[in-house]
């Protein structure tokens, strides 16, 4: 069997942790093994972040559709019970989109909830 020289591998696996370090302050953008430790806790953060980003935008569009509705007499709860019981399916971010942009079909979804009760 003829010996397997690895430096090739290691040598592309060094290259592409180091490309995704590319940036990073100090030595971790050129030294491999701080730059391996930075990539693998950057990738830890953007994991997470990727989950925090649904919550923060739903905490966006129950805001906006708050404030929308306090403009129409009503608050969110109220809001949001009037359409569960009126059997109106929207979904938060839709609503949201309609507070900004069109507030008179905002409105009629304001009136459908309060007749609900």
């Amino acid at each position: 069997m003829a010996r397997v020289k690895t430096a090739i591998i290691t040598r592309k696996k060094h290259k592409k942790v180091l490309k995704r370090a590319k940036g990073y302050y100090g030595a971790k953008h050129y030294r491999f093994r701080q730059a391996k430790q930075a990539v693998m806790k950057s990738g830890a953060y953007a994991y997470v972040g990727r989950k925090d980003k649904k919550s923060n935008f739903r905490k966006l569009w129950i805001i906006r559709i708050n404030a929308a509705a306090r403009l129409n007499g009503m608050t969110y709860s109220t809001l949001i019970n009037g359409l569960k019981k009126a059997n109106v399916t929207v979904n938060r971010k839709m609503l949201a989109d309609l507070a900004i942009t069109d507030s008179k079909a905002f409105a009629e979804i304001c009136k459908i909830a309060k007749s609900a009760k």
